[in-house]
């Protein structure tokens, strides 16, 4: 008697590979909690080293090299989001979510242990690039789980991941600098993170996992890096270390622009390359990504602007200005999560989030008009509005683009995606510190907020003017491509009644590029 049908009767595999065994709620629980930890472990470090910076400045006498210590980790962390993606999909997520926690948690010890700045540096760009893998990874691993009708319930809790980083994160780095020492900013990731490879690695094991034969396309990624890591260095250094116009901010985006080029042509030349002109190709995708993409790149730009306007126009004490991002915050996480449910119930999921969006932009009105006589009261009521609009578009654009690629594609599809969320952010907040920098004399060499400080309030309220305008306009572009964006119908248990099953809204629960004819296994 053959005892194992399921690995010689290729009826029998294709039977069980058709109805895997569905998760349970506390299973799926289980799964959620552990990977929000890893993305917990993300999130807090790109916010809770911002208080500490002067400390480190003075602790190694080096305060020009300083802002590396940001520029080291956000270089590597976009550059390396998208690879995460693909190699997920080819040897599975648990084993590269593991991989990439154990990278972060390396780099955090060697950040602690830095005996100068040079060390410092280097280790914060090690520790990015396991960093990078972590919020698209978690998300990969949600929509692994999760069907895309019932995922945007989830994309919630990702929202609460980044509103505790982003306000706890300041305030923590600040009291471990003040009262311990600096170092503990980034010891603190190592009980955090062996708890992360502790949960992950038991609850991973019940994700299902596809085995697939890929290529992976090294020179493809390396083009995507090397051109990446030169467009950041442009941004990162112009009007600080380097005026706009001068030769190396050119080269730098002469040398990006080829090296784009290359990666296009790689694209169209390569049997499998490392993004699939399939995903690129898809209008969904591609709307989706570029939609989340300018949500999430005004969302950072105001999180990193926001307190200084309130420090330095409406004069309020640096604790109150991190305070003040909470409405901001508090109402992207609650209309996040709102939206995402009603996701599930509604046929036009996209009306949520043009309403809102549309309520965001006006909201930033009257914040350029007048931003340096408005109460205080007002101003946070404003911000509140902004926040719950921007928090209507995440769950769209994340499940929309989730729900219109294949299953074997979902990694290297969110990778790609929060690769130009990530790319954004840093476009956006150059944008937005140029036109600080050029409101207050264009000055290069210093802070923004030395400058701040030898600014008048009329050149303050003048250049924080331009900033809501440009935030305004960065959501108009985001509405254009939600508008463009097709409505289709989400993949789950309660798909429209007709009978007929289309490649993109598939009426059975498990849709073939969810598993069918292949063996899932439940560990990796």
């Amino acid at each position: 008697m053959n005892v194992h049908p399921a690995k010689h009767n290729p009826d029998t595999r294709s039977d069980a590979a058709a109805h895997p065994r569905a998760l349970t709620h506390p299973e799926i629980k289980a799964i959620v909690i552990g990977i929000m930890l890893t993305m917990f472990l993300g999130a807090l470090d790109q916010t809770i080293v911002a208080t500490a910076l002067p400390t480190i400045g003075r602790r190694f006498n080096n305060l020009n090299d300083l802002s590396w210590v940001v520029t080291a980790y956000l270089l590597t962390g976009t550059a390396s989001t998208p690879l995460y993606g693909k190699l997920s999909d080819i040897y599975g997520r648990r084993v590269v979510m593991l991989t990439a926690i154990g990278i972060f948690v390396v780099g955090s010890v060697a950040c602690a242990m830095a005996a100068s700045m040079t060390e410092l540096i280097l280790a914060r760009a090690l520790q990015g690039l396991g960093g990078g893998g972590l919020m698209a990874l978690a998300q990969t691993i949600i929509a692994d789980i999760v069907t895309p009708r019932e995922r945007g319930r989830y994309q919630g809790y990702i929202g609460a991941v980044f509103a505790i980083s982003s306000v706890g994160g300041p305030v923590l780095g600040g009291f471990l600098t003040e009262h311990l020492d600096w170092s503990f900013i980034f010891w603190i990731n190592l009980p955090l993170g062996l708890v992360a490879l502790g949960m992950t690695s038991s609850v991973l094991k019940l994700v299902p996992y596809v085995p697939r034969k890929h290529r992976l396309d090294i020179i493809g990624a390396g083009l995507m890096i090397t051109a990446s890591v030169a467009l950041l260095l442009a941004l990162s250094w112009g009007g600080r270390h380097y005026d706009w116009i001068s030769l190396p901010i050119g080269a730098l985006l002469l040398t990006s622009a080829v090296l784009w080029g290359l990666f296009a042509w790689r694209l169209v030349s390569t049997t499998e390359p490392f993004l699939p002109l399939t995903v690129l190709g898809n209008p969904v995708v591609r709307c989706a990504a570029l939609a989340g993409a300018c949500n999430m790149g005004t969302l950072v730009g105001m999180t990193i602007f926001i307190p200084l306007y309130f420090e330095v126009v409406q004069h309020l004490s640096a604790s109150q200005s991190g305070m003040g991002l909470i409405p901001l915050m508090s109402a992207t996480v609650v209309f996040s999560t709102i939206t995402g449910r009603l996701m599930m119930h509604m046929e036009h999921y996209k009306r949520v989030s043009l309403v809102g969006l549309s309520i965001a932009i006006f909201a930033l009105v009257p914040l350029a008009i007048w931003p340096g006589s408005m109460p205080i009261t007002l101003v946070l009521v404003l911000l509140t509005v902004v926040g719950a609009g921007l928090g209507t578009v995440f769950p769209v654009s994340t499940v929309c683009l989730q729900n219109a690629v294949a299953r074997s594609q979902m990694g290297v599809a969110t990778g790609a995606a929060n690769f130009f969320r990530a790319l954004f952010s840093a476009l956006i907040v150059a944008v937005l510190g140029a036109i600080v920098l050029g409101g207050l004399g264009g000055v290069t060499g210093m802070s923004v907020e030395m400058l701040a400080r030898a600014a008048s309030a009329t050149e303050l309220s003048f250049a924080f003017r331009f900033v809501f305008l440009a935030c305004a306009l960065v959501l108009t572009f985001g509405m254009a491509f939600l508008i463009s964006m097709e409505e289709r119908p989400l993949k789950g248990p309660t798909p429209p009644s007709e009978g007929s099953v289309a490649p993109t809204a598939p009426a059975t629960p498990i849709p073939d590029e969810w598993g069918i004819g292949k063996t899932p296994r439940t560990h990796n």
